[in-house]
């Protein structure tokens, strides 16, 4: 058990090091950028980063189909480099985050090619074959429209191969126990390197049965055994799993004492929350934090926005989807999947900053650790001429010198948005460094707020009822502490009556601004602008 639960209130930050930053010319990102850019992370206020794949990998999937688990990719530097920014990370006060992708590899990984070759490969029951295609080789595909199948022949092999995503990203078969094996020795390989923890990708499918005919059985027993490798190993590391899940399977991946994963996603809030946005309705928002309620203190959702993939939006109604695309990728070039949108969050919102700082005021107030993305803190743009949610990755803006200030390559790993309302030469940090009025300032605001507020990672939490269905209240107390949260999903003006509970002499103080409520037989009026926010002190 972690005696020092660090993530319950952290705030991380998510970055891919390919195109934070580019130290030494070749156009793509490196650990020695990063290194140069931990002063603008911690002035920002971010104590955990979260890294992205860097490892070897031919990239055909952004990293997430590496080729050797144990390296670092040449570009983004050395295996010394990684150690000289983990060691200056973590002398800064980061904790560092590591994307654990142990669900399938690259085919041009050893373990699959010596797989391939030879049935007598001890590298062969690695991975999940069938000697005739399955007839459910159509279902469960990761992603819809660019898939056809989960199972595709191998010529050398004469063989299908399962994938759940990509057909050069061919499954591991997880529940062999020389394979479960090698991803201790991956976990604890990267521990021993000054990583905090791991962000584990695809977690439901990383623990199901794969094969012919399997029912994809989910096997949790895998998770409590990381888990208690993980800390044995170092004690304060933690698992965040990636696992899209209805709301009632999440106690399976928390487990019942709190004994497997500590963090999740709370994709199902995080969908809700973007419906609130579209629709100014808060009602389905408040339901889904009501069903994501956690039982063990030890647990938590990570909030957030917008992540490196798709906003999936998979878990409302057609209904409810339908109006999150109209709202936010009316043209069906800014949808992907058939599900989700692969927009940045400023062009989403078309750049107003009314709904920005509203939706990121709300993020940092619902319950749990919240996460922040990179360079949505300045309100980056994206770039649909990219293929698939490469659209949403394009390089960090730091300045209107040449490629935004992240390479001065000809060439960058994605190209620097250029063009438009978001381009570099209008967005970047050093010109919202400069101006006291910018997002930037604002966030670190924010930030230095929510660090104030630990009720928010740690306390209990209510939805209170309002006067509107457009607004959504929360009150949070702990140890004696108490805060109140309401935001306004319309864009007009309302005047709310909430029944905040008890406060002292009956008044709320106002955290941002000067704008303090008294109460009037036990409730408060509060007027909030078209979607105004109020962070209250009970």
């Amino acid at each position: 058990m972690i005696e020092d639960l660090w993530y319950k209130n952290a705030i991380i930050y998510c970055l891919d090091v390919k195109t934070f930053q580019d130290a030494d010319g070749n156009g793509v990102g490196d650990f020695r950028g990063l290194i140069q850019r931990l002063e603008y992370l911690a002035g920002l206020g971010a104590t955990c980063l979260w890294l992205l794949p860097f490892q070897p990998s031919p990239n055909r999937d952004n990293g997430y189909d590496i080729s050797d688990h144990y390296g670092i990719h040449p570009g983004v530097g050395s295996p010394g480099d990684f150690v000289e920014f983990s060691r200056t990370a973590r002398s800064r006060g980061f904790r560092l985050l590591f994307d654990l992708v142990v669900n399938h590899t690259s085919d041009r990984h050893p373990w699959f090619q010596s797989a391939r070759r030879s049935p007598a490969s001890p590298y062969r029951d690695w991975y999940v074959w069938s000697k005739q295609k399955p007839k459910d080789a159509a279902q469960g595909m990761a992603f819809p429209g660019e898939q056809d199948t989960t199972w595709s022949r191998d010529p050398l092999a004469k063989q299908y191969f399962f994938h759940r995503f990509y057909d050069f990203q061919p499954d591991l078969h997880t529940l062999n126990p020389e394979v479960w094996r090698e991803v201790h020795r991956i976990a604890g390989y990267w521990l021993s390197q000054g990583i905090s923890g791991f962000r584990m990708d695809a977690v439901p499918f990383v623990i199901q049965e794969k094969g012919p005919g399997s029912r994809h059985r989910e096997h949790y027993e895998l998770l409590t055994d990381l888990r208690q490798f993980i800390q044995w190993r170092a004690g304060e590391a933690v698992i965040l799993a990636e696992a899209n899940v209805p709301p009632r399977y999440a106690p399976d991946f928390f487990g019942a004492a709190g004994g497997r994963v500590q963090m999740m996603f709370n994709f199902q809030v995080n969908q809700a929350a973007f419906y609130a946005l579209a629709a100014a309705d808060a009602r389905p928002l408040a339901r889904a934090l009501e069903r994501t309620r956690l039982a063990q203190p030890t647990c938590q959702w990570v909030q957030f926005l917008r992540s490196n993939d798709d906003l999936d939006l998979g878990r409302l109604t057609p209904a409810q989807r339908d109006r999150v695309h109209s709202e936010f990728a009316p043209d069906p070039a800014g949808r992907i999947f058939g599900r989700g949108i692969r927009r940045r969050l400023a062009p989403m919102m078309n750049g107003d900053r009314r709904r920005l700082e509203l939706a990121w005021s709300l993020v940092f107030s619902l319950p749990g650790t919240p996460l922040i993305r990179s360079g949505d803190e300045i309100g980056m743009g994206d770039d649909l001429s990219l293929s698939g949610r490469n659209a949403a990755r394009t390089p960090m803006q730091w300045s209107d010198d040449r490629n935004g200030g992240f390479s001065p390559a000809r060439k960058t790993y994605f190209p620097v948005v250029s063009e438009g309302p978001f381009s570099y030469r209008r967005v970047n940090v050093t010109a919202q460094r400069r101006d006291p009025g910018s997002l930037l300032h604002w966030m670190q605001r924010l930030i230095g707020r929510r660090k104030q507020c630990p009720e928010i990672g740690w306390g209990e939490y209510r939805v209170l009822k309002t006067s509107s269905n457009a607004a959504l209240a929360l009150r949070y107390d702990w140890q004696g502490r108490a805060a109140v949260l309401v935001h306004n999903f319309s864009p007009k003006a309302l005047t709310l009556e909430v029944d905040a509970g008890p406060s002292r002499n009956g008044r709320l103080s106002d955290m941002l601004r000067d704008d303090d409520s008294r109460a009037s037989r036990g409730r408060h009026r509060i007027q909030l602008e078209g979607y105004g926010y109020r962070w209250y002190r009970a």
